[in-house]
């Protein structure tokens, strides 16, 4: 039995190389994220709690 073993180079062998250096026009810290995610849970909690009845619906 032959026991040759075949190896491809890495460009041909279907890897995508994406570019690690990308650098986006627009940039957040995590702390602006965690912020942003904050005030629009305490929007949707008052919105929960009086927009029924900004609405007329009560």
């Amino acid at each position: 039995m032959a026991q040759e073993k075949i190896s491809m180079p890495a460009a041909s062998a279907g890897i995508t190389r994406f570019f690690e250096e990308y650098k986006s026009r627009i940039e957040f810290q995590p702390t602006h994220i965690i912020v942003l995610a904050v005030f629009i849970i305490i929007v949707m909690l008052i919105l929960h709690s009086i927009g029924p009845s900004l609405l007329g619906l009560q």
